[in-house]
């Protein structure tokens, strides 16, 4: 079946949907005066579905399916999209699990190939798990090794507790020692399956020249079935939590935050435009008081992070461990007043105008186009074209703006994480 889920054609480029006879859901965005595609698919497993003493099994399958297929060792697969120009890759997020590529669209087929064996027909070999449990233990104590990304991991165990929320997507040196290819094999089973699975792509592409690509690759052929576990319940929220960590070095990495929205809500754009003229970039209200004014920093920078069920959100920064209580207090002023003042309305139009910027630069990028494409069906938001969506931000007012600040910016509710030299 397919649907028209917003102006199809190649004079009026819109989304358009189809979903298989085997589950699998497809979506494409055809972009005129482009050469490239980029196509990508998403499994609706991940780190959040993971039991406790499997953390990090989604993520190593993610890598394992790279170390051969039915029909290519893993050097074929690198050569496989790289050689025709074009890149392939894969990453693992709390929601899902991604494979994607971009290439030149004379090279379409050799994508949704290559993809749809890395999904269906990979060979979850014991030998190669052996080998590949050593690469993921590098790439944790990378983490380790770099204290501004350690900390996001210990802010995340703080502000979740014992959840699959908070847990690392990577896993743990002990859970992922003891993963066997059985586990991998029965996750497979379970989640690599088309009804269970989106395929999006965006660029010079017709939504049937994408459809004959993937029959050809044999995505129709794939068996249906499979099973998703229902999302762990939240545990409640302890706002106000402090957490020191020691660790030698030269600085205090912070971050402050707390609990924040999930990818479809409505409060979306609102909750952006204040963490935008917070934190993001030269012009916010934290760089030039944290860093312009007083000295106190040389990185600081908001984030938000927005997921099925729920998000995050908070600040981030590194300073020296003398001037680490007095940035910190710095960034709890400036969320105090916030979080009572809301946001004045010229700052407003402002942010608005930055946002705006952004959203239509990112549009001119095949790549997200493609992930907005996916996120239509893998959050429930409703597919707008740009005009909409620059629409949507100028409705933002300042009473719901308001509204975010006093909801999820107060400094009582962060949740505080402090790395760094304990003196």
């Amino acid at each position: 079946m397919t649907d028209v889920v917003a102006r199809p054609g190649r004079t009026t480029p819109g989304l358009r949907k189809t979903t298989l006879d085997n589950g699998l859901t497809v979506l494409s965005e055809f972009i005129p005066g482009v050469r490239s595609v980029a196509v990508g698919a998403w499994v609706r497993s991940a780190s959040v579905h993971e039991a406790a003493a499997q953390v990090g099994v989604s993520h190593c399958l993610e890598h394992l399916v790279f170390k051969g297929t039915r029909h290519m060792g893993p050097r074929e697969i690198a050569l496989s999209i790289e050689q025709l120009g074009g890149s392939l890759d894969a990453y693992t997020s709390r929601d899902h699990t991604a494979f994607q590529a971009r290439m030149l669209d004379e090279h379409l087929d050799d994508a949704t190939r290559v993809i749809g064996e890395l999904i269906f027909q990979p060979a979850l070999r014991e030998s190669d798990l052996k080998l590949e449990k050593k690469v993921i233990l590098e790439e944790i104590g990378s983490v380790e090794d770099a204290p501004d990304d350690l900390v996001f991991e210990l802010h995340n165990a703080a502000l979740w507790g014992n959840s699959a929320f908070g847990w690392p997507i990577l896993g743990t040196r002990e859970t992922v020692g003891a993963l066997r290819i059985a586990d991998l094999r029965a996750l497979h089973e379970r989640a690599y399956r088309p009804a269970l699975i989106v395929v999006a792509a965006a660029g010079s592409v017709e939504h049937e020249q994408l459809l004959d690509s993937l029959e050809r690759g044999g995505w129709h052929a794939a068996p249906a079935g499979g099973t998703l576990p229902a999302l762990p319940a939240l545990p409640p929220e302890v706002p106000g939590v402090q957490q020191v960590h020691g660790r030698d070095g030269s600085q205090v990495h912070l971050v402050l935050g707390s609990r924040a929205i999930a990818n479809a809500d409505p409060r979306r754009h609102a909750f952006g435009l204040v963490s935008m003229l917070l934190g993001d970039g030269m012009s916010s209200r934290l760089f030039q008081r944290v860093r312009e004014d007083l000295g106190l920093a040389y990185s600081v920078s908001t984030f938000a992070d927005f997921f099925t069920g729920s998000g995050s959100h908070g600040v981030y920064l590194g300073t020296a461990p003398d001037t680490a209580a007095k940035a910190e207090a710095v960034v709890r002023e400036e969320l105090d007043r916030v979080a009572t003042e809301g946001i004045p309305a010229a700052d407003l139009a402002m942010a608005k105008q930055q946002l705006k910027g952004q959203v239509v630069l990112s549009m001119e990028g095949v790549s997200s186009r493609m992930y907005r494409a996916a996120a239509t069906e893998l959050y429930g938001r409703p597919w707008r074209d740009v005009d909409a969506m620059l629409a949507e931000i100028d409705a933002v007012d300042l009473a719901q703006v308001r509204q975010v600040c006093e909801d999820f910016f107060q400094p009582g509710r962060q949740t505080v994480v402090r790395l760094g030299p304990l003196d």
